[in-house]
């Protein structure tokens, strides 16, 4: 599922682009929405085929999808009104919740390292990817005319060193390799670096009398951060004098995490502790379970969670999205971006065209529920604490296998941390890269990979996303023209001359927008 920008969200309702009856199963290397977000819509069009993952992976597709499908609901609501209002029809949501509970049925869980034999010509094995709970790296072996070929897809690659989860498998040998690339041109600080820069950030908000609000993702980076949080309050807090007297704000303020799926999440977590590295698994026999201790609260209801921004007293909150785009982090955002002793604290990738990518990109404004909010608040970004190798161990991943293989297709990445990585790769082995463009199809039963022709519902697609991209724009700049519209409305005579001034000058960057468009070259024509 697309996450993010308007105009590529806009595609989640599209036709897919393949013959829903022609797909005989799915193999899902993990929860997140952004690969799992779509089952639901497939089921909806008639797919009735297996959906192959780990356990944890099915138990975790449970609460998320559900969860996901309520957003739809939510969020299709508030279209709708707008709808109505300029007297057209309502909008179907993606799908509901009860949709969501229904395709849980095809899902069939699989166990981490055993080979299972899907028909008599394909056979997969799902290996511990290190990126999440339940993720996986899937091993696939087909046979084609009486040639075996072997193809390994990475899903999201994990760190090796990520809190709580084991680190990711390596593997011996691939004839193609089907490889994530979100930071395939970053570098993770290491931990020891992660963690001072954590405490530091933290402690000097609260000692200012501000609160740290942490976007995070619901699944995954919550319980890290809990993991984290629990190691500092216990093992230094305990052991560590010094330690405990120079951060013992944090040792004592409350720390919430305010998001339900999070909380739902975290009981998953605590059902598969069989997944977690052994150290944190004999900690859990001994009776200290990670994920519990002293200060920490969940807030359940609504009306808890607007409760803790009515009160202005240091404290830690997590809260979901991760990338600020839904839920309760909003109305943290609201109440704190304003607040120059407050801090947002990101851990985590924040994708283009999301609030939480404005944020840190350093907007000085962002709009919440309609309102501009003055961006004065601390912002920071640790991205040690991401689920995502960094190019060092993607790298490591690529080296580990004792027959390479001989293609890699770079996939899961923004371009330019694609384009580094491919000539990292082809700099230090003797590997070929390929980074496939969306809707590209390969053959791969040859000696080379071979392309396929694109297909017509793709290019049509590209021509949609272009009218979608302007559509977007001309949106955007109509709320830009309403907005100011209703603030000089509302100006009296005794307005400063200042914000005269400053709204002038973006009444004429919007005439500049509006002239920019109409010199598109294809304007006029059909697009």
């Amino acid at each position: 599922m697309y996450q993010g920008k308007v105009t590529e969200e806009l595609e989640n309702s599209d036709p897919f682009a393949f013959n829903v009856n022609e797909i005989d199963f799915m193999l899902l290397t993990h929860a997140h929405i952004d690969h799992s977000g779509r089952i639901p819509k497939l089921y909806n069009e008639g797919f009735r085929g297996k959906v192959y993952a780990t356990k944890a992976t099915c138990d975790l597709c449970e609460i998320m999808l559900p969860d996901s499908g309520h957003i739809q609901e939510i969020e299709i609501g508030w279209k709708n009104k707008k709808r109505l209002r300029e007297a057209l029809d309502p909008l179907p949501p993606l799908y509901t919740a009860e949709e969501a509970y229904k395709c849980l049925e095809i899902f069939e869980p699989v166990q981490y390292d055993d080979i299972v034999e899907i028909d008599d010509n394909i056979s997969v094995r799902f290996n511990d990817a290190g990126h999440m709970l339940g993720s996986a790296i899937i091993e696939i072996w087909a046979i084609e005319n009486g040639k075996t070929t072997k193809a390994v897809f990475t899903g999201d690659l994990g760190n090796n060193d990520l809190p709580l989860l084991d680190s990711p498998t390596m593997i011996s040998n691939a004839d193609y390799l089907i490889m994530e690339s979100t930071y395939g041109n970053r570098l993770h600080v290491r931990n020891d670096e992660k963690a001072k820069m954590f405490l530091d950030i933290v402690s000097e908000t609260l000692d200012n009398g501000g609160r740290v609000i942490i976007p995070s993702f619901a699944v995954g980076r919550t319980q890290e951060i809990l993991y984290e949080l629990d190691k500092l309050k216990d093992d230094l807090g305990k052991n560590d004098p010094e330690f405990a007297r120079k951060y013992e704000k944090i040792m004592n303020v409350p720390v919430y995490v305010d998001s339900p799926l999070a909380i739902s999440a975290t009981e998953v977590f605590k059902k598969n502790t069989d997944l977690f590295e052994d150290e944190i698994q004999e900690k859990i026999k001994r009776g200290d379970n990670p994920l519990e201790f002293s200060g920490l609260q969940f807030t359940q209801t609504a009306d808890e969670s607007k409760a803790l921004n009515e009160d202005f007293r240091p404290s830690i909150i997590l809260s979901a999205s991760g990338m600020c785009e839904v839920g309760r982090i909003k109305h943290h955002l609201k109440h704190n971006l304003w607040n120059p002793n407050s801090t947002i604290l990101f851990v985590g990738y924040q994708a283009p065209g999301t609030l939480g990518r404005s944020i840190v990109e350093g907007a000085e404004k962002v709009k919440i529920f309609g309102e501009e909010i003055a961006v004065n608040a601390r912002i920071e970004y640790i991205e040690g604490y991401s689920g995502h190798a960094d190019q060092t161990w993607l790298l490591n991943f690529i080296y580990s296998f004792t027959n390479p293989p001989k293609n890699i297709f770079l996939v899961h990445g923004e371009p330019t941390g694609q384009e580094v990585l491919k000539q990292k790769i082809e700099e230090t082995s003797e590997c070929k890269v390929i980074i496939p463009e969306f809707g590209n199809t390969y053959d791969l039963v040859g000696n080379e990979p071979q392309l396929l022709s694109e297909s017509r519902e793709i290019t049509a697609y590209k021509k949609e996303f272009k009218r979608l991209d302007l559509l977007e724009r001309i949106e955007s700049l109509k709320e830009d023209i309403s907005d100011f519209e209703n603030i000089i409305m509302k100006k009296n005579i005794e307005t400063q001359d200042n914000d005269l001034k400053t709204l002038e000058e973006r009444v004429k960057e919007i005439q500049t927008q509006i002239q920019n468009l109409m010199k598109w070259p294809s304007l006029g024509r059909e697009i």
